[in-house]
């Protein structure tokens, strides 16, 4: 079953002179339980891409079908509630409300939604120790470090069970260590806790971590291949990859 379809996609930014294309005319497809990663050069429309599929941005033609819905023709109401129920977002610096603790970061989607806190609580310490932050649950961003911090971000995420997760270059303020600890993770909302994720990377190290990589050049898709999963030479096929397209 496809849970995300964009169907012949455009964005446009400016007017007359100054117009950019970000993306266009794009085909895609995302089956459920699929970890996508979207590679390209700076500037082809990969975080775009993202925004348009998460509902962050509006297309300037096409469309974007999630779950069967097309989200291009929703009000903007029940855009946020699908966003804030089918959707978990992961972005580069990671977000989290600096004056609350991962505890309460973790909940707050849920907070926002109307759930009981002592319930949304529960739900953020559970998600927290899935992702080895349960002794860290009392400590302010400020407190933990880069690492650390995505994993509070991912829990958030995670915490109202999405369908899928829409992580936009979420190692690039990471070192590699970290970096490949945060792409496991988010390997294990696939193959453990059963979610789709698409995520915009310009590593073929982390994007080594993906079943499938769709390649975008000039706003366009150019490449969309298949991973033979768990092969150690995933990197360095997809390395060759890009220095060719």
């Amino acid at each position: 079953m496809s849970i995300i379809q964009v169907k012949e996609l455009s964005k446009v930014y400016g007017e007359g002179n100054s117009t950019v294309t970000a993306l266009n005319v794009i085909d895609l497809s995302v089956e459920q339980g699929q970890f996508v990663a979207v590679m390209g050069p700076s500037g082809c429309g990969k975080s775009t891409l993202l925004h348009l599929i998460g509902g962050l941005d509006r297309p300037t033609s096409g469309s974007v079908w999630i779950e069967g819905k097309d989200i291009s023709a929703m009000k903007d109401d029940s855009l946020t509630e699908l966003r804030r129920r089918r959707m978990g977002f992961v972005f580069q610096f990671f977000n989290l409300i600096p004056v609350l603790n991962a505890k309460e970061n973790a909940a707050l989607p849920l907070i926002l939604d109307g759930v009981k806190p002592e319930t949304a609580y529960a739900r953020a310490a559970e998600w927290l120790e899935r992702n080895q932050m349960g002794d860290r649950l009392n400590h302010r961003p400020d407190q933990l470090s880069g690492g650390q911090q995505q994993r509070v971000a991912i829990a958030r995420a995670l915490v109202a069970d999405p369908v899928m997760l829409l992580a936009d270059e979420p190692t690039g303020n990471l070192d590699s260590k970290s970096s490949d600890e945060i792409a496991g993770l988010l390997r294990h909302a696939v193959s453990d806790w059963g979610r789709t994720v698409l995520m915009v990377t310009h590593d073929p190290r982390i994007a080594a971590y993906a079943d499938r990589i769709v390649f975008l050049k000039d706003g366009r898709v150019v490449d969309d291949t298949l991973l033979d999963a768990g092969n150690a030479d995933n990197s360095r096929l997809l390395k060759e990859k890009v220095n060719l397209l």
